[in-house]
């Protein structure tokens, strides 16, 4: 075998739609476009949302509420998800790092903990934020909690 010889899988590489060169070609005269209109003219490039100079449907329909850019979104975990968590896990602390690397939260997250729910033994803990019922049941048990 040699470099000379080398050609590529049949099927693999198709030639492209040459328009515009000829009736013969099948695309000829308008290129595909069709006859006339805005949409066979050059340079033509539709905006998105765009309904044919209707008004579009994120003019016509009311804007409602109002989004806080400034909002902090938790990732909520109660005491009794925790518990199976770390059983199933084998976990001696619930951090982020821990909780990262067995795929339970994203890289970004932010961990809360609730007080819904029982823990079974003392566990570490090193998350975002946590609510004061969950703070007396792991500080009950002997765990250690680190707000980061």
């Amino acid at each position: 075998m040699k470099l000379h010889n080398l050609k590529p899988q049949e099927g693999s590489v198709k030639s492209r739609k040459r328009v515009g060169r000829g009736q013969g070609s099948g695309h000829g005269t308008t290129a595909g476009r069709g006859n006339k209109g805005q949409k066979s003219r050059t340079g033509y490039s539709r905006m998105m949302g765009f309904e044919g100079g209707q008004m579009p449907l994120q003019t016509r329909v009311p804007k409602r509420g109002f989004n806080n850019i400034f909002r902090k979104s938790y990732k909520v975990f109660n005491l009794g998800q925790i518990d199976a968590i770390v059983e199933k896990y084998e976990l001696t602390e619930v951090s982020l790092q821990t909780l990262y690397e067995n795929n339970i939260i994203q890289k970004t997250d932010l961990v809360k903990i609730l007080g819904n729910g029982e823990l079974s033994k003392k566990i570490d803990f090193k998350v975002n934020a946590i609510s004061k019922t969950a703070k007396t049941a792991i500080e009950e048990l002997g765990g250690s909690i680190e707000i980061l």
